[in-house]
């Protein structure tokens, strides 16, 4: 069983949020610049620019990816740019399926 103070310590920022969902709908290794593509295009509206792209992946490098790894089934691979979750319980993949319908529905609403 996941320490639910270390699931909801996860959710609080909504950038790592939004990491945990693009992980959560991928399987085997996920390469940290597909993460970072995916999370600037969302966060930017339009065409984001190189400085964009670099703040974001920063910003995941030295702070979302390490505090994701406080979790013992999320391991962030820095020698080999990737990202591997596996072994989920399903207490942490129901939260997870909660909170992002939680911030899509207040992203409609």
């Amino acid at each position: 069983m996941v320490d639910l103070d270390t699931v909801f310590d996860l959710l609080r920022s909504e950038r790592r949020r939004h990491v945990l969902y693009y992980l959560n709908e991928r399987d085997g290794e996920v390469p940290v610049e597909d993460v970072v593509e995916a999370l600037t295009d969302e966060e930017v509206d339009g065409d984001p620019s190189e400085g964009e792209f670099e703040r974001v992946e920063v910003s995941l490098r030295h702070v979302h990816l390490p505090k994701a790894t406080e979790a013992e089934f999320i391991e962030y691979d820095r020698e080999e740019g990737v990202l591997r979750v596996s072994g989920t319980p399903p207490e942490y993949d129901a939260i997870v399926t909660i909170a992002e319908v939680v911030d899509e529905t207040d992203r409609i609403g």
